[in-house]
């Protein structure tokens, strides 16, 4: 049909009424097969167990093309199950209410209207009903009716192959490529009759990405995150309650905005080396170590009273007499766990004497799965990769940079990270001078929160910045659905596109002494 001819097209559940038109449709749109059609009475049991999952389009109010679907507890059924099997011998009655994966057993578009990506438009609402329905994903056994022509040269498998290769036209299999379906199996002796298919048949699924497990707690994962960056101004303070005061002031602050999370720079405490600056800076800095146990204790107790989860930075801390640089997540929930820097930089190393820890992993937390790097970390792309590959949304990076060029090293390695790994990046930094502390005298940050680039984030990756080395907290949304939006459908699919047959990033083992 013409394009200039329509006047109207339109998606309508299956009635009964429809019947005589979905006969003769189904008559035409397997000619090459006999008694291809359900019967009436089929068709009306279809409709009463599952409304939602039967749909028709229609042209100028004639039927153009049909999806039927059924809602099954997928796991009774293996890879290798039959459309009788799946069907219950035709009757439907594997048909459950409370099924966690929809079955495709028909689609079809009718001859005279197929080139308008109609058929798009049916696999376009199952994947709807499917988010709608909270359910895993999608699944049917696709026909590969070109099969037969290639019977003798390639297996099944190989022909699939070079169908996704661009090798061999499929009209079906090239189509349910196109609309996101990825092959798993080979199905022998699917569908009965089908001899262009050779009796084989693709098993397909369509994943859906935002699909929620059922749970018995009383709590909802967030999909819309609130990240609270404090960019800390470093000060001199005469004591410890004189600082966790202005760490509260902040957490109050970014608390009163409802956010989810609140990031303290890297080193945030070191004013209280101020009463130390007589002593050599590695003993100094292990003066410091003392209040590290405190000040978790209290972010802790902060989580708590203003429901946020708090990333303390970065503080040094002594473990059978070696110097770390650590730090805590406190989380709302009242636990807690430590991340640790796993590079130090030369000065560090050098003036304190300071090592690196060997645990690199990920956190869950209330509002997905997060990690942190600290500082210089975030200058070594494995790392991310690695957190990326244990399912992280969120990376927070923690920095202390005394010059612009030492911070444009984390800011532009932090903004590849986001691009890299399909994550959200947010990091956080210290301003201002400490005239008399050794070793810790200026500082120059702008924190920042960097997304992928992509259609759905902003062009340039940058979600929200502070002003340049000024005190300040800066507030952003960050949408985690949007993330396996760009992991399925992205312009480039950085994770996905990976040529792990060729490499690979991984944790080694954790050496014991």
């Amino acid at each position: 049909m013409k394009i200039e001819n329509i006047e109207n097209i339109e998606l309508h559940y299956l009635t009964i009424q429809d019947y005589q038109e979905l006969k003769q449709a189904m008559i035409e749109a397997y000619s090459n097969m006999q008694n291809t059609y359900w019967e009436e009475a089929q068709i009306q049991t279809l409709i009463s167990k599952f409304p939602e999952g039967q749909i028709v389009i229609k042209i100028n109010n004639e039927l153009a093309g049909c999806a039927l679907s059924l809602r099954v507890d997928y796991d009774k059924f293996d890879d290798h199950h039959t459309y009788k099997e799946i069907t219950g011998n035709y009757t439907f009655n594997t048909h459950s209410n409370i099924g966690d994966v929809l079955y495709g057993i028909d689609v079809f578009i009718k001859s005279e209207y197929r080139g308008l990506r109609l058929g798009r438009r049916l696999y376009d609402y199952r994947k709807e009903l499917c988010e709608k329905l909270n359910l895993r994903g999608i699944a049917f056994g696709g026909r590969i009716p070109n099969f037969h022509k290639y019977a003798e040269q390639f297996s099944p498998r190989e022909y699939i192959e070079k169908v996704k290769r661009k090798e061999i036209h499929d009209p079906v299999l090239n189509f349910q490529i196109s609309n996101d379906f990825h092959p798993s199996k080979v199905m022998k002796g699917y569908l009965e009759g089908d001899q262009d298919s050779n009796d084989f048949a693709v098993l397909l699924e369509w994943d859906n990405v935002y699909y929620k497990k059922k749970t018995e707690k009383a709590a909802i994962k967030k999909k819309v995150v609130r990240l609270g960056l404090i960019q800390w101004q470093m000060r001199l303070y005469k004591d410890l309650e004189e600082l966790m005061e202005q760490a509260e002031y902040f957490i109050d602050a970014v608390s009163a905005y409802r956010s989810d999370f609140a990031l303290f720079p890297e080193f945030f405490n070191a004013p209280l080396m101020a009463d130390n600056n007589h002593l050599p800076e590695s003993e100094a800095i292990r003066e410091l170590a003392k209040y590290t146990p405190i000040i978790v204790q209290k972010f802790s107790e902060l989580a708590i009273s203003y429901n946020i989860n708090i990333i303390s930075g970065s503080m040094p801390e002594l473990k059978d007499g070696m110097l770390y640089n650590v730090g805590y997540l406190c989380r709302r929930d009242g636990t807690v766990d430590k991340y640790e820097k796993l590079h130090v930089t030369p000065d560090e190393a050098k003036v304190w004497g300071m090592q690196g820890g060997d645990e690199l992993k990920t956190f869950d937390t209330d509002c997905g799965k997060i990690g942190v790097l600290i500082c210089y970390d975030s200058e070594f792309p494995e790392l991310s990769r690695i957190l990326a590959d244990e399912g992280m949304d969120i990376l927070f990076i923690p920095f202390l940079t005394d010059t612009q060029n030492g911070y444009s090293r984390v800011r532009h390695c932090a903004q590849a990270r986001a691009i890299e790994n399909e994550c959200y990046v947010a990091i956080a930094g210290s301003v201002g001078n400490l005239p008399k502390l050794n070793n810790m005298d200026i500082q120059f940050a702008q924190s920042m929160v960097f997304t992928p680039c992509d259609f759905s984030f902003p062009a340039n990756g940058i979600k929200a910045e502070a002003t340049t080395n000024t005190e300040m907290i800066l507030i952003a949304d960050v949408d985690l659905d949007l993330l396996k939006d760009l992991n399925q459908f992205g312009s480039v699919r950085n994770l996905r596109d990976r040529r792990t047959d060729i490499f690979e990033v991984k944790k080694l083992p954790k050496k014991t002494n």
